[in-house]
């Protein structure tokens, strides 16, 4: 399958939350691509990092980056543009896991809002008018999360920071289609279980049921090559059907006026279980 246009050599690609996870596999391809990459990241482990990625091209960066404070991601475009003088990949990928219950840990919850949401606001609003200008091939992407489309209870804060990146992908997706001349594309990246440093815990080998950061990224690639906004990542346990099932049982709570969340209430568990074998 053919890679988005934008993804060739050549070609700069700037990813916050490079340090690792599925940003720095994402760095590791673009890199063995011929690509330019510059890495964003507030991890002690930026350095070696980008000594990872640089063993592959070595036109290589980083940039310190607090994605939670707009001059820091507006210094990181600075940097990225007098360094390689283009920027053709946006990949807002950094975020935390942290967050709390819908009215516990406000704290929580103003963390994980200003860089799981702020962050990738903040890079929409650096990056795209500059990309658009270019006049050439250009793909935003952000990796929002299947919380905040289901939305399962348990840490609400987080859910509102996904779905929050999800409804500004769809809009920044449909005003960029309709800038004329423009030639950026905005794609939703939305990982299944993938063991990175946000979802290992304590655990040192992988487990069965999930992805590896690579699988997450060859998926990607080929999905924006395919032309796709909504990159919706399987993973060893659950399928894309089981995962089309979850999202329109979730959109069905509006349309059938049933209880929020439902798919959890114990009122519609047998009704849910017989909807996923159906």
């Amino acid at each position: 399958m053919a890679l988005h246009p934008a993804i060739a050599a050549g070609k700069v690609a700037v990813i916050t939350g490079g340090a690792s996870g599925i940003g720095l596999a994402a760095a590791k391809r673009f890199a063995g691509l011929g690509m330019k990459v510059c890495l964003a990241d507030v991890s002690d482990r930026l350095d070696a990092a980008r000594a990872e990625v640089a063993a592959l091209s070595s036109e290589v960066i980083a940039v310190r980056t607090d994605v939670s404070r707009m001059d820091e991601v507006e210094r990181l475009r600075d940097a990225a543009y007098d360094a390689f003088g283009a920027v053709h990949v946006l990949m807002n990928n950094a975020g935390i896991g942290a967050g709390g219950g819908a009215f516990a840990d406000h704290d929580g919850w103003r963390r994980v809002m200003e860089v799981n949401l702020w962050g990738v606001i903040n890079g929409v609003h650096a990056f795209t008018q500059a990309m658009i200008d270019q006049g050439t091939d250009g793909a935003i992407v952000n990796t929002g999360s299947k919380q905040g489309i289901t939305c399962p209870p348990g840490n609400t804060a987080y859910n509102v920071t996904k779905a929050g990146i999800k409804v500004l992908t769809e809009g920044l997706q449909h005003e960029l289609r309709n800038t004329p001349g423009c030639r950026v594309t905005a794609h939703l990246l939305v990982p299944g279980f993938t063991f990175t440093g946000i979802t290992q815990g304590n655990r040192a080998e992988k487990p069965p049921g999930a992805w590896t950061a690579d699988q997450v990224v060859d998926y990607a690639m080929d999905r924006m090559g395919a032309g796709d906004f909504y990159i919706i990542c399987p993973d060893n346990d659950v399928s894309t059907e089981l995962d089309r099932k979850r999202i329109r049982w979730a959109a069905d709570d509006i349309v059938n006026n049933r209880p929020p969340l439902s798919r959890w209430h114990p009122d519609y568990k047998d009704a849910f279980e017989a909807f996923r074998l159906d």
